[in-house]
């Protein structure tokens, strides 16, 4: 270990500043297990007016032998230390992956199958859980394997598209490039806005929505070869403006995950990026540096912030609850 970091426990210091953002007595807690079946692994979507998490789990082999991903909702009762986990069955969503609010409903990222469409659903919180695509194509062809989203304030809708899903052997062959898209409901306008990448994955504005960062997880390939020249960054893009419609420019790496690929992101309201890596949640400031690390057993695919400082961290068949300076909140929900 360099001389610059101190490993307490869970908590891996780079920059004294990172102390600022998990406070004089940060906690690691686990708040559900399930050996099973992988339940924790992407989404992360908490629904403060409730204290409800709707994540997705990865991939595993059903009890008739097919290949499922499950969509859950965690209750947590009193302050996360107690949670009750219930399976929701909603079969227009195939192969759910990535997650995020959508006003009173949720945004879920389809990666598809064989028969069933890649794509944006909406899908409301409350049971039956109804649910209705929002957008399942580039116009003419069919997106590829959508894999997380983020919903910009001026309520356009931003996603990520690699090929996964026919990596994996339950998509047919890709018919896109590996892009960033935006969706505007509004007008139904469907734009590629960047490109370029190996395997565009997370993706999350910062507060001032003036950057969008995109993680690259290149390294790691669908059909589970790892090559370590393949990226495994986080590129930031500037937004502006150009004859009334955002564009992306100045891409730039903003970040390298030495452990593992980048996978979800998130900001908080300072501007602060976090990701889920190989060895748990990584933190980096506006500005690049590594400021500290959330370690944890068999890394995170995916988090998000709960309120005064929680962040839920999905590992797989481990749900943990992170809790953080109270000052901090996720620039989504700002709470």
């Amino acid at each position: 270990m360099s001389s610059n970091t101190e490993n307490l426990d869970s908590w891996q210091v780079h920059d004294e500043s990172f102390r600022e953002i998990i406070g004089s007595s940060p906690s690691l807690d686990l708040l559900l297990q399930i050996d099973s079946y992988p339940f924790a692994h992407e989404a992360g979507v908490f629904i403060p007016s409730n204290d409800e998490l709707f994540i997705t789990s990865n991939q595993f082999t059903d009890t008739d032998g097919s290949r499922k991903v499950q969509i859950s909702k965690i209750s947590l009762l009193t302050g996360g230390k107690i949670v009750k986990h219930g399976e929701i069955s909603c079969p227009e969503i195939a192969m759910a992956n990535g997650g995020v609010n959508y006003g009173d409903d949720i945004l879920f990222c389809a990666q598809g199958s064989m028969t069933q469409p890649s794509g944006l659903f909406k899908m409301s919180r409350i049971p039956p859980y109804a649910t209705e695509p929002v957008t399942t194509s580039s116009h003419s062809r069919p997106f590829n394997s959508v894999n997380d989203v983020v919903v910009s304030k001026d309520g356009s809708i931003w996603f990520t598209d690699p090929p996964y899903g026919h990596e994996q052997g339950y998509r047919p062959p890709a018919t896109l490039p590996s892009q960033v898209y935006r969706f505007d409901p509004a007008t139904s306008s469907i734009r590629a806005m960047a490109d370029g990448f190996g395997r565009p994955n997370g993706i999350c504005f910062s507060p001032d929505e003036r950057t969008v960062y995109v993680t690259d997880t290149d390294l790691v390939h669908g059909d589970g070869t790892i090559d370590g020249n393949r990226a495994s960054t986080i590129y930031a893009f500037d937004v502006e403006h150009r004859h009334g419609q955002p564009v992306l420019l100045n891409k730039r790496l903003f970040a390298f995950a030495d452990v593992g690929i980048p996978d979800g992101i998130k900001c908080d309201t300072n501007g602060n990026v976090y990701s889920g890596c190989g060895d748990g949640v990584n933190v980096w400031s506006p500005g690049g540096d590594l400021l500290g690390r959330i370690l944890v057993d068999g890394g995170a695919a995916n988090f998000c912030f709960g309120r005064g400082g929680e962040l839920f961290i999905l590992n797989e068949h481990r749900l943990w609850r992170a809790q953080l300076s109270k000052s901090v909140k996720g620039a989504l929900l700002e709470i």
